[in-house]
């Protein structure tokens, strides 16, 4: 939450900071290091909105779970702790398993609980919604929010048929700014490359990150945009964890400056290096 200092210091009237954490699948992983920077510069994060990958690491934030915590917990995290096969009629693996994992680590919470306010982002496969989530239990939410259609079995929440939030909107600042926020930073995880090597199929994967990237219009609208240059970085490989997190962190130091100038804040001199 904001600092004691952060009235008399903030400009333009700015008065709440949200934070929205974009999808991408294992990429999710780069959020742990701009929170890791951003907390340890004190930069103020008053409200958090999290699409797909985005959702999970934004859901343990707010629940108060603590940054080192979240870097163990992404060492032992992996495909077959979260998914489990099942008969091929709505979906090719079920993340049940994830909602369960959520819970043991944040307990099962619902968002009224939370420490920090939290709309996690899904989308309705019946009519193309964006369906902002932020009542009831959490983790079914965040569950709902990365069930990417045709691999991840959709959710069935609140009457409604619920697949991933990237389709609707990838990082929704739009969501932030209607929870309240004067100031938001948004988190970008896609980068769209073409991959000559795969033909046509490369082709097509860059132009389907370049509809996901802009679904939603976060990364137009945001006060602040991170976007760490992940050309070429994996989407599934958990393995890669230190690398994405090492690049969250550098994506979120270089824009410090400008994140401090727009709120008044001087340098933290209590920062120091995160060993991962």
């Amino acid at each position: 939450m904001a600092p004691d200092n952060f009235e008399t210091n903030r400009r333009g009237g700015v008065r709440k900071v949200g934070l929205a954490l974009g999808g991408g699948v294992v990429r999710g992983l780069v959020h742990i290091g701009v929170l890791l920077v951003l907390e340890q510069e004190g930069i103020p994060i008053d409200l958090v909105a999290g699409s797909s990958a985005g959702s999970v690491i934004g859901a343990a934030y707010c629940a108060g779970l603590k940054l080192d915590h979240l870097v163990e917990f992404s060492r032992r995290i992996n495909w077959l702790t979260i998914a489990r096969p099942v008969w091929p009629i709505r979906g090719l693996v079920s993340f049940a398993a994830l909602e369960r994992v959520l819970i043991s680590q944040i307990g099962d919470l619902t968002f009224a609980d939370l420490k920090i306010p939290y709309t996690t982002v899904a989308t309705d496969l019946l009519t193309g919604e964006m369906v902002p989530l932020n009542q009831g239990r959490v983790a079914p939410a965040v569950r709902a929010s990365c069930s990417v259609p045709g691999i991840v079995v959709p959710a069935k929440l609140h009457g409604r048929l619920l697949v991933d939030g990237n389709y609707s909107n990838s990082t929704p600042v739009s969501v932030v700014r209607e929870m309240g926020a004067d100031y938001v930073i948004g988190v970008d995880i896609f980068t769209p490359t073409i991959r000559p090597r795969l033909g046509p199929v490369g082709y097509a994967i860059a132009g389907f990150e370049i509809l996901v990237q802009a679904a939603g219009g976060g990364i137009a609208s945001a006060d602040c945009l991170i976007s760490p240059d992940l050309k070429g970085k994996t989407y599934t490989r958990f393995s890669k964890r230190k690398q994405l997190i090492e690049l969250g962190m550098s994506a979120a130091r270089e824009k410090l400056p400008f994140i401090r100038e727009a709120l008044g804040l001087s340098k933290n001199p209590n920062f120091r290096a995160i060993q991962n």
